[in-house]
């Protein structure tokens, strides 16, 4: 659902494999799947996928194994409310958000049941109509059930991006994964957005470094609170993580603040502000990169004129 970046690239890596997989589309990016296909670029080699099955409505597709949820994080509830034709009694529905709180969001519309975990890094975009570009760096997935019970269903799952050749973490708490992700590129993203720079600015000078340190650990005592226990290192191993991506790479909110399209603020800094300010935690350098974007982010959605 959603065959943007992430999910038309892990689509694609499936298909490739052998899966069956159906793309949830719309617009220019429906058409294309429909008539050309997919072509991924990638560093060490990438590939093209011909014409693929695709629609907009979900109703014509019928019960499936899983569904992955790739859409933007405000469009999650509205995704859930169409895909209710997908779900059968075992199906998986896998939110790839960057946040912690889209399975929340469909549990409230689905119920709890069909509802897992999922944590995916990989730095694609779309490029354009059918054209996904992959900018290098680690990928792979984490998919639990959310209390981490062990589960045929998502072991179904698991062993399918395996034989797509993604790397399928198995994290011994799903929850502090989706939080350890979260600290990221909320961090990554919010610095990014508000300096104007890639990665590879932002980790270089000391400034910016420690503004992406402090970040990080103002998410690491917001999870504390919140009973979520991350690892005590988290912080130095997040920003090794970011020492070895590449340095050109940018976040997806600090691509769609630059571009003037509506973005996942909300979702990143806002919801840590949100929650922080919930527990009784301070998160001074999340409020300002939440309220200096906020202008931005308001002007295009339509709700403020400058």
């Amino acid at each position: 659902m959603g065959a943007g970046g992430l999910g038309g690239y892990f689509g694609a890596r499936l298909a490739l494999a052998g899966e069956q997989v159906v793309f949830i589309a719309r617009g220019r990016q429906l058409e294309a799947l429909r008539a050309r296909g997919l072509r991924v670029d990638a560093d060490g080699g990438g590939f093209e996928l011909g014409p693929q099955p695709a629609t907009d409505d979900p109703a014509t597709v019928g019960p499936v194994a899983a569904v992955v949820i790739a859409v933007k994080a405000w469009q999650v509830a509205e995704a859930a409310r169409a895909i209710a034709p997908l779900l059968g009694p075992e199906t998986c529905v896998i939110p790839f958000q960057n946040g912690v709180e889209a399975a929340d969001d469909l549990a409230r519309v689905l119920g709890p049941e069909p509802v897992v975990a999922g944590v995916a890094k990989v730095v694609s975009l779309l490029a354009g109509p059918g054209h996904i570009r992959h900018l290098g760096g680690p990928t792979s997935v984490a998919i639990a059930e959310l209390d981490n019970r062990p589960s045929p269903r998502v072991e179904r799952v698991r062993d399918a991006f395996r034989r797509a050749g993604i790397e399928v973490e198995t994290p011994a708490d799903i929850q502090a994964a989706l939080w350890e992700k979260f600290l990221f590129v909320a961090s990554a993203g919010g610095v990014g957005a508000v300096t104007r720079a890639p990665i590879g600015v932002s980790r270089a000078l000391p400034e910016t470094r420690r503004l992406l340190e402090r970040a990080m650990g103002e998410i690491r005592d917001v999870a504390d609170a919140r009973g979520v226990a991350l690892p005590k290192d988290v912080v130095a191993r997040t920003m090794a993580f970011v020492d070895a991506l590449p340095p050109a790479g940018t976040a997806s909110l600090q691509r769609d603040i630059a571009l003037g399209r509506p973005s996942e603020l909300e979702w990143w800094s806002g919801a840590v502000v949100r929650m922080g300010r919930e527990a009784g935690v301070a998160t001074p350098v999340h409020a300002f990169i939440y309220y200096s974007l906020l202008p931005s982010e308001l002007r295009a959605r339509g709700k403020l004129e400058y």
